[in-house]
């Protein structure tokens, strides 16, 4: 197997065009390049099948999901606070299904296998029995270096399958508390990952020293920031800090906030939320095509 060769440290140095306008002329290009190869894309048979990556702190449960024939670029999917399940795997298969081979780990491994949790739908924020729970799932994942560790592994995994092109860059994307994990993978592995999206991220800008907004200047990665509306009211100043802290490090970025969405909109099987649905299908297809498009671009 061949490893895609360092670049010189002269181009790996140059800065790429942080502007807004420049970076919406290009999303703009790549989207009419995805849309014109999506339907063939997405029709390819794709193969899932459960897999074992070893990482610094013990073995990782994982879906691995791909085209039936050939190499391809290489993704990884940080789950939300529920953690792999069905609809997670369904959106492994969807992306594979687009020309990606996709890792989807179970991010609380060190605590359970997947699935931690089987009734997504009734879980009760509110409830601190069901908070406990979540305490329970995040707190050996949170310890420093942990996810650091894991991202060198899982990126090492899809390096090592014949189904991944390594001369192509690797993907990341993210959903709520994976939002921040996509940032610190492309900050772990930058000579690798050549995308990242949050979507709904939580916990992307904090007033702590290892914030993930802080990380911007150790990525090379091609970066887009779904913001719900809800989280937006919370903290407004949050996407004006990731604008500032990515174009200040050169960074390729684009933030962009959802209106009248709530955190979690992508995910189809989250819970109730005031007796309101948060999933919204035709924002979360928007953002599912915004993703399509930067991968096709900068994966390469």
């Amino acid at each position: 197997m061949t490893r895609e060769k360092k670049r010189p440290e002269s181009e790996r140095k140059q800065p790429a065009d942080p502007s807004r306008r420049d970076f919406v002329a290009v999303s703009a290009a790549i989207g009419i390049a995805a849309a014109s190869g999506r339907a063939a894309a997405a029709s390819r048979r794709v193969v899932e099948r459960d897999v074992e990556v070893k990482t610094s702190d013990g073995v990782c449960d994982a879906a691995f999901i791909h085209p039936a024939s050939g190499a391809h670029a290489g993704v990884i999917i940080w789950t939300d606070i529920f953690g792999l399940r069905p609809v997670f795997r369904a959106m492994g298969k969807r992306l594979a299904a687009h020309g990606y081979s996709v890792l989807v780990p179970n991010p609380f491994y060190r605590t359970a296998k997947a699935p931690v949790i089987t009734d997504v739908p009734s879980f009760n924020f509110q409830n601190p029995a069901d908070r406990a729970r979540i305490q329970a799932w995040t707190g050996p994942m949170n310890a420093p270096g942990a996810i650091e560790r894991d991202a060198d592994a899982y990126v090492a995994f899809l390096d090592a399958q014949r189904q991944v092109d390594t001369g192509k860059k690797i993907g990341t994307q993210g959903y709520c508390m994976g939002g921040p994990l996509v940032v610190r993978t492309a900050a772990q592995v930058p000579d690798r990952i050549g995308a990242g999206g949050s979507f709904h991220g939580g916990g992307l800008v904090t007033d702590k020293p290892n914030s993930p907004h802080l990380l911007a200047p150790k990525i090379r990665a091609r970066m887009y920031f779904a913001i719900a509306a809800s989280d937006d009211a919370r903290q407004p100043d949050a996407k004006d800090k990731l604008r500032e802290a990515f174009a200040a490090a050169h960074v390729p970025a684009e933030v962009e906030v959802y209106p009248g969405t709530i955190h979690g909109w992508c995910v189809a099987d989250m819970p109730l939320q005031n007796g309101k649905p948060i999933y919204n299908k035709p924002d979360a297809e928007r953002a599912w095509h915004k993703l399509v498009a930067l991968y096709a671009g900068a994966l390469v």
